[in-house]
């Protein structure tokens, strides 16, 4: 998995995520959402899901923890973009109403 990091104007910063969001992955993301929130200053993280096209409990786990970091820092993790298999999984977990997928980027910052 390859991560890409866009840091926006303010408090913002986006995070492209390309590959399997797997257990291999998951700690990475994990410590990418941490060190974006903690020392970047960037509380309000967007994970655009885009290009992964697998997901599993790991990466649940990750945004879980990622959500956690950036709400600790009073902002929010939000997700964009996902694909037909991510957002199967989400649904079934019911993280759906958790993380709440959004279509664009942009709209995740509204």
């Amino acid at each position: 998995m390859d991560f890409d990091v866009e840091l926006s104007d303010g408090d913002g910063a986006v995070i492209r995520t390309r590959g399997r969001l797997n257990m291999v992955a998951a700690p990475k993301l994990r410590d990418l959402v941490a060190h974006i929130v903690r020392q970047d200053g960037r509380s309000h993280v967007v994970v655009d899901l885009a290009d992964t096209d697998f997901m599993d409990s790991s990466g649940l786990g990750a945004l879980i923890a990622g959500l956690k970091t950036a709400r600790a820092a009073g902002g929010d993790l939000r997700i964009a973009r996902a694909q037909a298999q991510v957002l199967t999984v989400l649904q079934l977990t019911n993280l759906d109403q958790v993380l709440h997928p959004h279509t664009s980027v942009e709209e995740c910052f509204q």
